[in-house]
């Protein structure tokens, strides 16, 4: 009779293989990425690889540094604030496109969190008539971007044209995202025992809600703002059903780039949006970690 192999061989075995798998996966998804951002800073790519290092002109030109024409133009500037210095006044700017397509994300988020939050609350904590439905409706706007788009548009015509329509936009397509991450954070929490224990030692609902249900569900909810950010910042669809006119949400900005540019400046393009979502990502992780807590002292 052969004898089996040893659990420890098995053990060692099966790790080797799961890691190997991981490696291979992770850096089947990073080789884009990589590559992208190094061919930002060659001067061509026409063959398999990048070539002509090491050159800034295609973030020069991408954020508007350099002069460009027509559909290859760049970034605007526009004032963030001003600083007075000594007898003169400092102008802080920052890319047009850019700082309005990071504020319409985080107004986006801002809405789903205020809603969305007490929404999957509710659904997880309670039982009562019309649950299902409250859930399902949750979750219905998620659809294509175009088919909200053109809903949106005969239902608020006058909306959909500000800036504050493509936020309401942006947070009903994104809602599903962060009910779904908060509801299911919520599902593994003993919302009644949290709650019971609360209220025994005098805090009322609300600050029950607010200083220990919400600080309790921090990851979920730090995992949902994230991802409502970053599909809400690149969301092309509905920007481009709704946007009528001014500064251009980013993701418009990136499909007109990636047009109607050269290789290397769509790759700069692409790059500066994803350093965006890195560093949002980051920052919404550290306000998890450490800026979330809001009980009082």
């Amino acid at each position: 009779m052969r004898p089996s192999p040893s659990p420890s061989l098995s053990r060692r075995l099966g790790r080797s293989v799961v890691a190997l798998t991981l490696f291979a996966t992770v850096a089947f998804l990073i080789a884009p990425i990589v590559l992208t951002v190094v061919a930002s800073f060659a001067a061509s790519w026409t063959g398999v690889l990048p070539s002509g290092f090491v050159t800034f002109e295609n973030w020069r030109a991408v954020l508007g540094l350099a002069d460009t024409i027509g559909s290859q133009r760049s970034m605007g500037w526009s004032p963030l604030f001003r600083l007075p210095l000594g007898g003169e006044t400092l102008t802080v700017l920052v890319p047009a496109e850019l700082a309005f397509s990071i504020g319409l994300a985080l107004g986006g988020v801002l809405i789903n969190l205020v809603v969305g939050v007490p929404i999957a609350y509710a659904v997880a904590r309670y039982e009562f008539p019309g649950r299902e439905w409250v859930n399902a409706v949750s979750v219905l706007p998620l659809v294509p971007g175009v088919i909200l788009g053109v809903a949106f548009l005969r239902a608020y015509p006058d909306l959909s044209a500000t800036s504050f329509g493509l936020i309401v936009g942006y947070s009903l397509l994104k809602a599903p995202f962060m009910v779904m991450a908060v509801q299911s954070e919520f599902e593994s929490m003993p919302l009644r025992q949290l709650e019971e224990s609360a209220r025994s030692l005098g805090a009322s609902w609300p600050r029950t809600f607010l200083t220990v249900i919400v600080p309790n569900a921090r990851s979920g909810i730090v995992s949902g703002a994230i991802i409502c950010w970053a599909l809400a910042a690149a969301e092309f669809n509905f920007s481009y059903i709704v946007w009528a006119n001014g500064t251009q949400p980013l993701a418009l900005f990136l499909q007109r780039h990636i047009s109607n540019s050269s290789f290397t400046k769509a790759a700069a393009a692409v790059s500066m949006f994803f350093f965006i979502i890195v560093a949002v990502t980051l920052l919404l992780q550290r306000v998890g970690r450490r800026g979330f807590d809001i009980r009082g002292s």
